[in-house]
């Protein structure tokens, strides 16, 4: 009796030969048609298709130009009174502005003079004139 590979018998009641299958053939496909044929015809060629070398990506200049298009027909649609008041912004110079008012809020404590203090509760620069508590470095209004 014949084995596979684990050992155990195959049973010989299977039938060499599979029995002739019926299948439903569907009206609309043509049976002169070879199917070969009809494959090879549909065989894609992508040997010439660049896969390797990546597309390059406009999208960053179409929505730039997009937003413009679309400002430029804001402004047009704008009516007398109110292109009047419509004041042109130079973001540029908006971010340059915003980060000089920024590095001017960094000029800290360090630049006190001698008869200047910061106080510990409220943490304003004040005279000496106006310190409560010297060991606490706390001022007047604070107590």
């Amino acid at each position: 009796m014949p084995s596979d590979d684990n050992g155990s018998e195959l049973d010989d009641d299977w039938p060499e030969e599979e029995p002739d299958v019926e299948l439903d053939v569907d009206p609309d496909v043509d049976p002169d048609i070879d199917l070969e044929d009809v494959l090879d015809e549909d065989v894609i060629d992508d040997e010439d298709d660049d896969s390797g070398v990546p597309e390059i990506d406009d999208d960053t200049d179409d929505s730039e130009e997009a937003l413009d298009k679309l400002e430029e027909e804001e402004l047009e649609m704008l009516t007398e009174d109110e292109a009047a008041e419509a004041l042109p912004i130079d973001e540029a110079e908006e971010l340059r502005q915003l980060r000089r008012e920024a590095i001017a809020l960094e000029a800290g404590a360090e630049d006190l003079q001698q008869d200047e203090f910061v106080c510990a509760n409220c943490f304003l620069v004040k005279r000496t004139s106006q310190l409560a508590n010297r060991r606490k470095k706390i001022c007047k209004d604070c107590i």
